[in-house]
């Protein structure tokens, strides 16, 4: 399977019944974009509860460029990144000599 998704970072402005939501985009492509979200399979089975205000990270397919996929919500304290991936080594990190 292709991962031809566009992440994204965005505001949680509405809250719909059965796990939709209206989400405002924040990143520099596609800045004040709506679109219309839902939840994905791993954070209902979660249980994860998103509210209006919430920072969250949305896939969407450039398919359909109204419709996404929340994948993630950010605590308060942490800061929003796209693409960072904990198993690759860092640059800061030294090397074996």
């Amino acid at each position: 399977m292709s991962k031809d998704v566009i992440e994204l970072i965005g505001v949680v402005e509405e809250t719909f019944p059965n796990a939709t939501f209206r989400v405002q985009i924040t990143s520099d492509q596609v800045k004040g974009h709506e679109l219309l979200c839902t939840l994905a399979g791993r954070m209902r089975v979660h249980r994860v509860r998103i509210l209006p205000g919430d920072r969250v990270k949305v896939e969407m397919t450039p398919y359909d460029l109204e419709k996404g996929r929340i994948t993630y919500r950010f605590r308060s304290d942490q800061t929003p990144e796209l693409n960072v991936h904990p198993s690759a080594p860092s640059a800061a990190s030294p090397s074996a000599s």
